[in-house]
């Protein structure tokens, strides 16, 4: 019987990839993702994911976190997201809070990981550990989107921080439940293309 900890984050992990599976074969059918066909393959691939093996038991997708560590809660709700805009036709995020969500992670991947690896005088990563600094701004972070008419980056915000509270994952680390290097990833090349877009477009 695998942990509450272990349990979670193996869920997590199986919710992204069906939700990535789904993104990578609507993109490359050219469709929404919306095909009963690309649910069927979403559902079974999430089952296979959990088909133990081995004489020990374990399920496929405690070796894919081997490999890609645990995910964080802002990556496990936008896969979420995703999946019920597909399963229970959710309306999708609008483009002013995706594009809005991607640069917050992504200035936070540049403000975190360089000074965590040791390219500052300061650790970025200790106040992770339940600093009132780090909870006051993301209070204040959460209470700017608010006003302007922002809902998805504070309701992320929201959902780290009840996980957090709850210990959900293993890391104690508040910073483990806002990001990790695949969201981190992927919010840099959104915000690098979004980029690269708008330069174009003045170009021309």
């Amino acid at each position: 019987m695998p942990r509450l900890t272990d349990a979670f984050a193996l869920l997590g992990i199986s919710v992204v990839l069906c939700a990535g599976l789904i993104a990578l074969l609507g993109a490359w059918r050219g469709a929404d993702g919306r095909a009963v066909w690309v649910k069927v393959l979403a559902g079974f691939c999430f089952v296979l994911l959990w088909i133990p093996t081995g004489t020990s038991g374990i399920p496929v997708v405690a070796y894919v976190r081997g490999v890609s560590g645990d995910v964080s809660i802002c990556l496990v709700m936008l896969a979420v997201w995703r999946i019920c805009q597909l399963a229970l036709k959710w309306h999708a995020i609008p483009k002013r809070e995706q594009t809005t969500v991607m640069s917050l992670l992504a200035v936070a991947a540049l403000f975190l990981y360089p000074l965590a690896l040791g390219w500052g005088d300061w650790d970025a990563y200790r106040p992770g550990w339940g600093s009132w600094g780090m909870l006051l701004s993301l209070l204040a972070l959460c209470a700017v989107c608010w006003a302007q008419g922002l809902r998805v980056a504070p309701a992320l915000v929201v959902m780290a921080l009840l996980a957090w509270s709850f210990g959900l994952m293993e890391s104690g680390n508040l910073w483990d439940y806002l990001l990790d290097p695949w969201l981190s990833m992927y919010a840099l090349c959104f915000v690098f293309i979004k980029c690269m877009q708008t330069a174009f477009r003045r170009w021309r």
